[in-house]
């Protein structure tokens, strides 16, 4: 496979193309659109290409607790014709639920043939929804030209929102509210086992949206600008973005150095109306200031009122940067913010529980070598260990790490942490260290099952920055031999957690990283463990529980799908989830049964992932892993029943029925597209009013 492109004109490498971060997928992995439009047209933000930069909404004057901003739109209009055209250009508002809250025009254009202008209006709207963290509140603005007659000719709709920033102090503020960045670098490809990027909208909401469950609240994509889909579905699911344009690990000078300004031109043009978009970043190691100078340009010709911090990895005394941090490191600042780009990059594979239970994985067991990122080649005889985690080792990590960035939040003085993003969301398939073939730092596996870090970051992380919904989670499960006797760890942002084993209280756990609670020597009894979480006042605030499950007896099978529906598109699919419960309908933690699927009717088996010889990969016999798996069904282009069955060795079999539903399709053309149906998640709510932190340290300045 052919990884070294080069640019034709300069014979110049790219040099953001680079095996160790992305995989090589080929072909056409995306949509294309066709346009057909008058002679006299709004342009497409394609710059690279047609030298156009589309149109641009932005909103002004923004009173978040008043709930009214002045609205602009901007319309680049193109003229191929030969004569002079005449026409108005009217902005209509329509809100998330499609209902008219504005219409406004600008003045009447003359264009010459031949000629280009960008045309404008602007108006005050009241009783605004403002764009926040899970709270993904769009509007669509249709953007207008019309005739002499009043008869329309050109129409362009664009979903966006509205939302007020500020970058300063060490810290970051989301509609005058101060948050703490937590989420995670994950790389830009995204991908799934067996389809690649080749993924419909909806399963880009599913995973992104996970990621706000799990309160994280950005998402960092690694090395380049990320596809069109996943940019929309952050705006849906109300997923900050830190947005880069194109490079490795690198400043560069010379043809590179100038393709790299070019495309965070090309990046910022064709997403500046996403109003996830809060960072652009311009590099994934420090730039010089010369650099940041000349992107802080880029950025503020082609988009001035964006609201959007433009900085770089590091950066920590140049000023122009407008944020930064490094790596791994805790970098605190009292100027422009700084949050960590990739902490902790250990790795674990979610089917090792423990050292106490199949497959008795002890932490830290596998290889004594990895493949370095700096030099391609393998390192021998170093300290693996990191990358070869069972779930409570790898758990534990998190929290110690986390606790870091916690520590150092706003409120704890004057120089502060903006926060950080932990390395990689879900288990991806480039640059591993650990046994398997590819990268397990994940909280979710591949399929996105999360694994316990999942949970113990959801508990640490319920806040803008201090926490606010106290949360509790034992990390693990509750089956294992008689006579075994294990410490049993709980994440809980608790005052206090007390451990009960069928309703006797074995006492309250050591606290450590703040988070952490740890409760040594239990000896397993089967039945529930239940762990309850204290406030300061000895109220209970939080409660959880495992409990044992019998013998595995059955298989399970449910859905995972679209909630507009199956589509006979060829591209849509469905997450088939299977697992093995015990009579009573408990998922059977330590079940990993092979088993053997059957698919009947107009649909493609894609399958899933697991440990194994070439990682199952599209195979229909795929085992579960901790008593749960997945798969994955695409479409056909024909529309039918879909009959599925699962069978297994000493297990009751299940089957499950689907049924997608025809895509109009004429001449070979749809109109369908499956983003535009998908809704914005208003989970969180609007942005609260009330700070987000308490003071808690105030510096003392030497005279």
């Amino acid at each position: 496979m052919y990884w070294m492109y080069r640019e034709k004109s300069t014979n110049s490498k790219f040099q953001w193309n680079d095996r160790n971060f992305n995989a090589n997928y080929g072909g056409l992995p995306k949509n294309v659109f066709l346009y057909v439009t008058d002679e006299v047209y709004q342009t497409l933000p394609l710059y690279s290409n047609l030298k156009t930069t589309g149109v641009y909404i932005y909103a002004k004057d923004i009173d978040v607790k008043g709930r009214t901003a002045t609205i602009h739109a901007e319309s680049e209009v193109k003229n191929d014709s030969r004569e002079p055209r005449q026409f108005s250009y009217q902005v209509v508002l329509l809100d998330a639920d499609g209902k008219q809250v504005k219409s406004f025009e600008g003045e009447k254009v003359t264009l010459q043939g031949g000629e280009t202008r960008v045309v404008k209006a602007a108006s005050k709207v009241n009783n605004l929804h403002f764009w926040s963290w899970g709270y993904g509140y769009l509007y669509t603005v249709q953007t207008i030209l019309k005739d002499n007659k009043n008869q329309v000719f050109d129409e362009v709709s664009t979903r966006t929102g509205f939302r007020k920033t500020r970058f300063a102090e060490g810290k970051i503020w989301l509609n005058d509210r101060v948050i703490q960045m937590k989420g995670y670098a994950q790389r830009t490809s995204n991908e799934w086992p067996a389809v690649g990027l080749s993924v419909p909208a909806w399963l880009s909401d599913y995973s992104n949206g996970l990621v706000v469950k799990g309160n994280g609240n950005l998402v960092r994509w690694m090395h380049v600008t990320p596809w069109k889909q996943d940019v929309e579905s952050c705006d849906r699911v109300g997923l900050i973005q830190a947005m880069p344009a194109g490079d490795s690990e690198k400043d560069r000078t010379g043809r590179q150095g100038d393709q790299r300004t070019e495309l965070m031109r090309d990046a910022i043009i064709y997403n500046r109306n996403n109003p996830s978009i809060l960072f652009y970043e311009c590099g994934n190691k420090g730039i010089s200031r010369e650099h940041m100078i000349e992107m802080k340009a880029i950025r503020d010709q082609y988009d001035p009122f964006g609201g959007r911090a433009i900085g770089s990895r590091e950066m920590l005394d140049i000023r122009e940067a407008e944020y930064g941090g490094e790596m791994l490191y805790i970098n605190k600042s009292k100027h422009h913010p700084m949050w960590a780009m990739e902490y902790c990059r250990d790795e674990g594979l979610r089917k090792y529980w423990d050292e106490y239970s199949y497959p008795y994985h002890k932490n830290g067991e596998g290889n004594n070598s990895f493949k370095s990122a700096a030099t391609n080649k393998i390192q021998k005889k170093v300290d693996a260990r990191a990358y070869n985690h069972n779930q409570d080792s790898f758990t534990i990590e998190n929290i110690i790490r986390w606790f870091d960035y916690w520590r150092e939040r706003p409120g704890t003085g004057d120089r502060v942490s903006s926060g950080g993003v932990k390395i990689i969301f879900s288990d991806t398939n480039t640059h591993f260290r650990g046994v398997e073939n590819y990268r397990r730092s994940g909280v979710t596996d591949a399929m996105r099952i999360p694994k316990d870090p999942f949970f113990a970051h959801q508990v640490m992380w319920d806040g803008w920055v201090d926490i606010e919904n106290p949360r509790i989670h034992i990390i693990g499960h509750w089956n294992y031999k008689e006579g075994t006797v294990k410490p049993v760890y709980v994440v809980s942002s608790a005052e206090k957690v007390e451990l009960f084993l069928n309703g006797t209280s074995l006492g309250y756990g050591n606290r450590d990283h703040h988070f952490l609670y740890t409760f040594e020597n239990v000896e397993f009894a089967a039945g529930k463990l239940e762990a309850v979480g204290y406030d300061e006042n000895g109220t209970e605030c939080c409660r959880t529980h495992l409990q044992t499950a019998g013998e595995p007896e059955q298989i399970k099978l449910s859905l995972i799908q679209s909630p507009n529906g199956w589509k006979a598109d060829g591209a849509d699919m469905v997450l088939l989830q299977v697992e093995v419960m015990d009579k009573d309908g408990r998922r059977c933690p330590l079940a990993n049964d092979l088993i053997h699927f059957d698919v009947e009717g107009p649909a493609e088996w894609r399958g899933g992932i697991a440990q194994g010889e070439n990682n199952y990969i599209l195979s229909k016999d795929l085992p579960v892993e901790c008593g749960i798996n997945r798969a994955l069904i695409r479409s056909l282009t024909t529309a039918g029943n879909v009959r599925i069955t699962a069978k297994a060795d000493g297990l009751k079999p299940a089957e499950i029925s689907l049924t997608s539903s025809p895509v109009e399709v004429k001449n070979g053309l749809s109109s369908y597209i499956p983003g535009d149906e998908l809704e914005g998640r208003l989970t969180r709510g609007e942005t609260p009013q009330t700070p987000s932190y308490k003071v808690s340290k105030v510096d003392v300045g030497i005279v």
